[in-house]
Order: structure tokens, then sequence, then C-alpha cells
């Protein structure tokens, strides 16, 4: 037998097999029933959540101490970490030069006032004998540009004199506002530079903020709330969670900022929050809660009803005796439940259980049927 014909019967018994299967799969296999499921029926609810957002703590005044004048540290006058107060004297630099320019200048000062005074009694006498034509005239006009010149020396003289005291004044540095201090830069005898050398911080620590940014389609809603102001400390609009714990401070909207970001198309705003126990530090990284949709009414379902084909969400709707898919579109997750945006009315009834046993059109049997919550 050629082996042509060995291959024509193999592939003709490979046919009869198949056929038999299939036949027997026909006859055999039961006709598939109707699915059991549990269902609930749609309805309006009220369902506050609160949307997060990054945030970092900022202090509300923040300010690196530099010196103005150089010299060497001859004082430090804090304990680092202290809290203080305006005014309060935190470094002290070596005033030797600049007291003894400020000495110079005052001794300068009173040369020239001594001039100026000379200067004026000439003046003065030569114009009495000008009146007598006792004098000639040039003799005047020396003697009236001298004491001009001898009033502007002393004008120089004066600012000389503000300007070196001021140095004076800035070899001790005292804190802006009150605050809290942080570690020193440096210590006892370092030599420091006009604006250049950085001494310590200061940092205001009541009250704090927290910086967040939103995207642009929020800024209706926040300037909304920003003119309707809040200063009821039970306002929970806006709360910290640091570490999954929730800052047991509410705070409220201080500022949005005056531009978008063209770039993102998002905008910072800062939301100030008391901190009496000193627990927030400027720094500190967490999540801003906004409190949503407070007194609208959502659709909320079971998040176990949804099913995802492709990157879009869908659940079963019962007509009571089938089912068919609709796609919706979510909102916020709460829990165990998810805010349904679009897609399902109230009076809808939805499968909430068996729905991995669910296809298009399948008939159903409802097992125990959930009340609407």
């Amino acid at each position: 037998m050629s082996v042509n014909k060995i291959y024509i019967f193999f592939a003709f018994g490979l046919l009869l097999i198949a056929a038999g299967c299939g036949s027997n799969n026909q006859q055999g296999g039961p006709a598939r029933g109707p699915v059991a499921v549990t269902v609930k029926e749609v309805n309006y609810t009220i369902a506050p959540f609160y949307e997060e957002y990054p945030a970092t703590v900022k202090a509300l005044q923040e300010v690196e101490l530099r010196p103005q004048v150089s010299g060497y540290i001859t004082g430090i006058f804090f304990k680092e970490g202290d809290k203080v107060k305006k005014g309060q004297k935190l470094y002290t630099i070596d005033q030797q030069q600049s007291q003894a320019a400020y000495s110079q200048a005052l001794a300068n000062l009173a040369v020239q006032e001594a001039n100026l005074d000379k200067a004026k009694k000439d003046f003065e006498r030569y114009k009495e004998l000008e009146k007598d034509d006792a004098i000639a005239k040039q003799q005047v006009d020396y003697a009236e540009s001298a004491y001009t010149s001898a009033k502007q020396l002393v004008e120089a003289a004066k600012a000389t004199v503000n300007s070196v005291q001021t140095n004076v004044r800035y070899s001790t540095i005292v804190a802006p506002f009150d605050g809290t201090i942080g570690i020193s830069a440096v210590k006892l005898g370092a030599s420091v530079t006009p604006g250049q050398t950085l001494l310590n911080t200061i940092s205001s620590d009541d009250p704090m903020a927290v910086d967040v940014v939103i995207d642009q389609s929020k800024i209706s809603r926040f300037s909304q709330i920003l003119a309707k102001g809040s200063d009821n400390a039970a306002d929970s609009t806006f709360r910290l969670v640091l570490d999954k714990s929730l800052y047991p401070h509410f705070g409220k909207l201080s500022f949005i900022d005056r531009a978008v970001d063209p770039q993102t198309g998002t905008i910072k705003i800062r939301v100030e929050l008391p901190n009496p126990e000193h627990m927030l530090r400027p720094g500190m990284s967490g999540s801003l809660q906004v409190l949503s949709n407070v007194s609208g009414k959502s659709i909320t379902i079971p998040f176990k009803a949804v099913t995802e084909q492709l990157g879009e969400f869908f659940v079963y709707v019962s007509d009571g005796s089938k089912v068919s898919q609709r796609r919706v579109k979510l909102g916020k997750q709460i829990g165990s439940n998810v805010i349904v945006a679009d897609g399902l009315k109230q009076g809808d009834v939805i499968v909430v259980e068996g729905v991995q046993n669910l296809r298009e059109g399948a008939a159903i049997t409802v097992a125990s049927p959930a009340a609407a919550k």
C-alpha cells in the first residue's frame, strides 16, 4: 500500500472520531440553566467622603539668619531648639572694629560742626561789614561759599555716623519674630561674612500650614470655600493625616495661589492648622483630606458588583428573569462601596453576588434579594 493511501485512511479515521465525539456532546451535554444571584435595588444615599492630596507642612514664617557685618562670633545667647521671642538677642559679632569706626565718625562730626560754626560767624560778620562798604564783595562771596560747604560737610559727617551706627547695631542679631530656632550653623569664634554665612534658621510654629497642589478644574469649588470662610474649630472640611493617624485639629483654607502652572494645569493652595501642642514641624509630609459632596446625594453600590473589561467598568442590571451588562463611570471608593458617577439611576436592580457566573443576556434566579441600604 502506498504512503499516500495510508495518509488518506488515517485522516478519514480522525474525522470519524471527531464526528462521534461531537454527537456524544450534543446528546449528553445538559442545557445551562438559570444562574442563582443576589440583587439589590439602586437608591440615592448621602455619601460624604474625603478627597486626598499629598501635603507638605510649612511654617507660615521662616527666615535664615545671616550677618550684615563681618567679624567673629563673640556670643550665642540661646539653646538650640528653644522657643524665642521677637527682639530676643541671639548672636553677637565682634564690635571692636565697628565701635572704633563709630567713635571716629562721631569725632569727625564734631570737627565739621565746629568748622560750620566758624564759617557761619565769618559769613554773618562779613555781611555786616558789607553794609558799610567796609569789605570787598569778593570776601563776602568767599565766606558764603565756605559756610555752604561747611553745612554740606556736616550733613555728610552725620550720614557717616548713621551708617557706622547701623553696623554697630548689626553686630547684635535678634529674633525677627516669635518662633523656634534651629541648630546653630556657627560656633563661638567663627568668622562670618556679610550676607553669606548662615547662622541659623527661625520658623514660626503656631499656626502651621500645608501646601497642596490641585487641578485647575477644582478652582471654582475651592474659591467658594475660601469666600465662605469658617472660624469654627469643629469644621472638618480640611483634615490632615500623618503616618496614617488623623491630626487632632482641623484646618481652614487661607489662600489660593495667584496663577495656574501652564505646564501642569495645577495650582497651589494653602491650609492653616492650629499647632498648640507643637506636633507639626516644617517639612513633614502627609495627606490633606478635603471633605467632598457633603450635602449631595449619590448612588453607591457594592464594589463587588462591578466587573472590569479592557479598562472599562460594568454592572449587570436585572429585569427579573435575565440580565444585561451596563457600562458605568465610577467615582470615589468608600470602604467596600463605590460611588457611581454615571450609568445607573434610582430604581435599577443590579446583581451583587454571583456576578462571576454571568454573561450578557443570561437567565437568572434571585436567591435572596438584598434590601437597599
